[in-house]
């Protein structure tokens, strides 16, 4: 703490790039993301910066690769082989060079294999490029929605303690930078539990990342940016954290489509450590958000309070027993291939079985049909993977 007070950490700009991403059926086609990434950083700094220095530029969730794994229910291990990156690799490196060109912290979400801590997976996995072009912090997403199927640390949970331990920084690594604070991140659905935020805090994260929510949760009520806002605004207030949350844009979910659809809705925000949003766009096409990020001033606000930075008088030890009892099973695909959509949502009814036994949920009077997997085509083959990787083919 005294050598960080010698040198304080500039105010800079943050900026959170929303583009519009084109499927992928293969690994090549990352390219055409990539050159559209590329284009929005060049405009970004050079629009941007020319207010505050742009030190961090946060991608979207799906900006690289989109989201043809969950859309077309594609086989796990088939997923992980075609599609998806290596970190380091050839994308990452593209990345990197632009980090060394504007002498930024870029930080991405890709869903990459992980193979030295399990072969034939991948993780949707959030990664920092550093000024130099170095990767200096990686992290694993760690909550699904139920259409994801990227592995979790706790999917593979005795692998991952055997490799990294059990401790919270296990799960929530936190970067700690001498020029720009200190960036913990994570994903979508990850934010959908206090926990997360909560954990980033406890070690120490100052600058959150959290990319990319979809519909309808990005449009809920009368304010703009529905309950994904709602949610980035309290993780900033309970944690006194900023939030980078850029969301990826319209979506060509295959290069058939004559025209993307706009899954996500936009609403792209960066908030203070006490909840305030600094910048907001309602608009995901090849835009971004900006805000000013004072570490300074955090770490004043964090120290000198004696009122609203909450976590320096949490009772810990009145919550301990509260997790003691599972509710999602660990280790489903430590030596399982991971399975698909219909069979994963029977793991997720049982999961709520398990809170009804408990006494957390009480059931409705009634029981009624719930939601299930549909398949997007009139029957079973044409939604195989064999015939839908078909739409990336040239026409002939």
């Amino acid at each position: 703490m005294s050598d960080r007070a010698q040198e304080p950490v500039a105010p800079y700009m943050a900026v959170g790039l929303s583009t519009v991403v084109h499927g992928i059926g293969s690994r090549r086609d990352i390219e055409r993301n990539l050159q559209i990434v590329e284009d929005g950083i060049h405009a970004a700094v050079s629009i941007i910066g020319i207010n505050m220095p742009v030190r961090l530029i946060a991608l979207a969730e799906g900006a690289l690769t989109g989201f043809t794994d969950e859309i077309f229910d594609i086989p796990h291990v088939t997923a992980a082989r075609e599609l998806f990156i290596d970190i380091p690799g050839r994308e990452t490196e593209r990345l990197a060079a632009l980090a060394r060109l504007y002498g930024t912290y870029i930080v991405v979400q890709c869903k990459a294999r992980w193979p030295e801590v399990i072969d034939e997976r991948f993780f949707n996995t959030l990664f920092v490029i550093s000024p130099q072009g170095e990767i200096v912090h990686k992290a694993a997403k760690n909550h699904l929605w139920c259409r994801e199927r990227s592995c979790v640390p706790h999917d593979v949970y005795d692998r991952w303690v055997e490799l990294f331990g059990d401790g919270i920084e296990a799960f929530y690594p936190v970067l700690r930078t001498r020029d720009i604070g200190n960036i913990g991140t994570i994903c979508c659905s990850d934010g959908e539990y206090p926990e997360a935020v909560r954990a980033l805090a406890f070690n120490g994260a100052e600058v959150v990342y959290r990319p990319s929510e979809a519909v309808p949760m990005t449009q809920m009520g009368m304010e703009p940016g529905g309950t994904w806002l709602l949610q980035n605004r309290a993780h900033a207030h309970f944690n006194n954290v900023y939030m980078v949350c850029p969301n990826v844009g319209p979506v060509y979910v295959h290069p058939q489509m004559e025209h993307p659809y706009d899954i996500a809705g936009g609403n792209s925000h960066i908030v203070d450590y006490q909840g305030n949003v600094l910048g907001h766009t309602a608009s995901g096409a090849n835009t971004f958000v900006a805000g000013i990020i004072d570490i300074e001033a955090l770490r004043q606000f964090r120290t000198m309070n004696l009122n609203s930075n909450w976590m320096k008088d949490l009772r810990t030890e009145i919550f301990r027993r509260m997790y003691e009892q599972p509710v999602h099973p660990k280790n489903l695909w430590l030596n399982d291939d991971p399975l698909q959509h219909a069979d994963v949502d029977e793991i997720y009814r049982a999961n709520i079985g398990r809170l009804i036994a408990r006494g957390s949920f009480t059931p409705p009077a009634r029981a009624f049909p719930g939601a299930r997997y549909l398949p997007p085509a009139e029957s079973p083959g044409e939604a195989d993977w064999d015939q839908v990787r078909g739409l990336w083919e040239p026409d002939e």
